[in-house]
């Protein structure tokens, strides 16, 4: 019985084994059919993309594989086509990888794998890709009006190249090829052309320029362009004469040395025009001088208001006062007109109906006065008149500097003003309108609001009278601290250290903030 059955099993056995061979044969003789994938696309640029295809399965074998592409959906092997190499030693890959080039920008493109084989072509599934924008087309325009330190460029946006233009105008520098990490306009956005400011300039310098225009993709540039800002021209004359030493007492200068004179000057605006103040204390004789010694050209009085090149010839001669010069050295002519200063407006105590006068100081060479001013506007007037040639200034942007013919100079806050004008730096003409006041711990009002002080006609100075602590305390202009004096009592200095009160009690304290001199009395 069990040899039976072994018998049985054995049998079952061999059927088993010769159906399993049977299988096997069948199976090499079995090819699926060729199936391509496109996978996905890498790096792309402006110009070009890399596409992976893979093969899921050959089939009988490929003869070629590659990409196809088009701009149109559906491409085919008829349209455009990149061919598979294989690597080193000629490996053929499931996947496989090629790079379209020449590729137009901002375009959008579809793709496929493909593959050929004896007998057909078959394709991946279909993939869409759009290459980068580049950057700008922008050309470079001639530079035009150019000045000492200005300069006018452009130039034009042509081609945006896929993306728009957000942010164009020109870049200049003293080396070349300047990019818009250096200095730069910003003249609108988009296609077109447009007009550049060049400004803060150096005078007689070269510069190198270039439009520029940025997209999403970058900045473009254009051509490089260069200028050479033109020479300054700015003249300085020299004022020597007989009057020089009693004229500016203090100040080192002396009669007949022309580098150690007053001076006239002209602006690169009109470099032939000078102009300047000059005071003469006494009656004076003198000359103009181009250098800051006799070397020449030196100018006499060639009569008429003319100027005479001759080194003998007659000086200039005026009376006493205080003169606005001007000279033309191209016409050879020069003025000299005296004038008085005084201030006007409906701030000031004579409103616009008259002028309240100011007073000249020589040693500090500034015309000032106190006045008690309500608010509105002032300027500043000269020989009570309008009229041309009498100068008057005002302040364009009220900040300290004057214009001949300037906006008037407001006035917001009512008090007690000391009121400077600084003629004495031709071209470079100043003014300030200060009140004056107390602030710090050892006053009413502590470090927060400033005690006031008034103006004493008699004892020329500003003066207060209070009740002070013990304590730190310093002088205020204008209920800020733009200008301030501490220090020594003697020498008041700008931004100088704190006064301190020893001994609380009343004090009458005074300052003239002209000289720069304050007394701190106990009563």
């Amino acid at each position: 019985m069990k040899k039976s059955i072994i018998y049985r099993f054995t049998g079952i056995l061999v059927v088993l084994l010769a159906i399993m061979v049977a299988c096997t044969e069948d199976i090499e003789d079995v090819r699926l059919d060729p199936i391509l994938s496109t996978s996905e696309v890498l790096d792309i640029a402006s110009d070009k993309a890399t596409v992976i295809g893979f093969v899921v399965a050959e089939g009988d074998g490929f003869t070629e594989r590659g990409i196809c592409y088009s701009t149109a959906t559906e491409p085919t092997i008829d349209d455009n086509k990149v061919v598979y190499k294989p690597g080193i030693g000629g490996i053929t890959k499931a996947t496989f990888e090629v790079t379209l080039k020449n590729l137009n920008y901002a375009t959008t493109y579809y793709a496929k794998a493909y593959a050929i084989s004896d007998d057909a072509t078959i394709y991946g599934k279909e993939i869409t890709f759009t290459t980068l924008p580049e950057v700008p087309v922008v050309t470079t325009a001639a530079i035009t009006e150019i000045s000492y330190t200005t300069a006018t460029g452009g130039g034009e946006v042509t081609d945006a190249k896929g993306s728009d233009v957000t942010a164009r105008g020109v870049v200049w520098s003293t080396s070349s090829m300047p990019t818009v990490s250096g200095s730069k306009t910003t003249d609108g956005d988009g296609l077109g052309t447009f007009s550049s400011s060049l400004s803060g300039l150096s005078d007689n310098t070269k510069y190198y320029v270039r439009a520029y225009a940025t997209n999403s993709a970058g900045t473009g540039y254009g051509q490089e362009v260069t200028f050479t800002t033109l020479e300054t021209m700015e003249r300085t004359w020299w004022v020597p004469g007989d009057f020089v030493e009693s004229s500016y007492p203090g100040s080192g200068m002396t009669n007949w040395s022309p580098g150690n004179t007053p001076i006239v000057k002209s602006g690169q605006a009109a470099p032939d025009n000078l102009e300047g103040y000059v005071y003469f204390a006494n009656a004076a004789n003198w000359k103009f001088a181009t250098q800051p010694n006799w070397d020449g050209p030196n100018y006499a009085d060639g009569g008429g208001g003319t100027l005479d090149d001759d080194p003998g010839g007659t000086n200039m001669s005026s009376p006493a006062g205080y003169y606005f010069i001007q000279a033309d050295a191209s016409a050879l002519t020069f003025s000299a007109l005296a004038t008085n200063w005084g201030i006007i407006g409906d701030a000031t105590p004579g409103g616009w109906g008259g002028g309240t006068p100011m007073t000249y100081d020589p040693e500090l060479q500034v015309w000032k006065g106190s006045y008690t001013f309500g608010t509105g506007a002032m300027k500043f007037r000269s020989n009570n008149s309008w009229d041309d040639p009498n100068p008057n200034y005002g302040s364009d942007a009220a900040d300290g500097t004057l214009q001949r013919g300037g906006e008037n100079i407001p006035v917001a806050i009512a008090g007690d003003y000391a009121v400077t004008m600084d003629l004495s730096n031709p071209l470079d003409y100043t003014y300030s309108l200060n009140t004056w006041g107390l602030i710090g711990e050892a006053t009413p009002g502590g470090w927060t609001d400033d005690t006031n002080m008034t103006w004493d006609p008699v004892g020329g100075v500003f003066t207060v009278t209070l009740d002070m602590t013990a304590a730190e305390w310093k002088f205020r202009a204008n209920d800020d601290w733009g200008v301030n004096f501490g220090g020594s009592l003697g020498a008041l200095e700008q931004d100088g250290g704190n006064f301190s009160i020893s001994t609380a009690g009343n004090y009458t304290i005074t300052l003239d903030p002209w000289t720069k001199v304050a007394t701190v009395t106990m009563n």
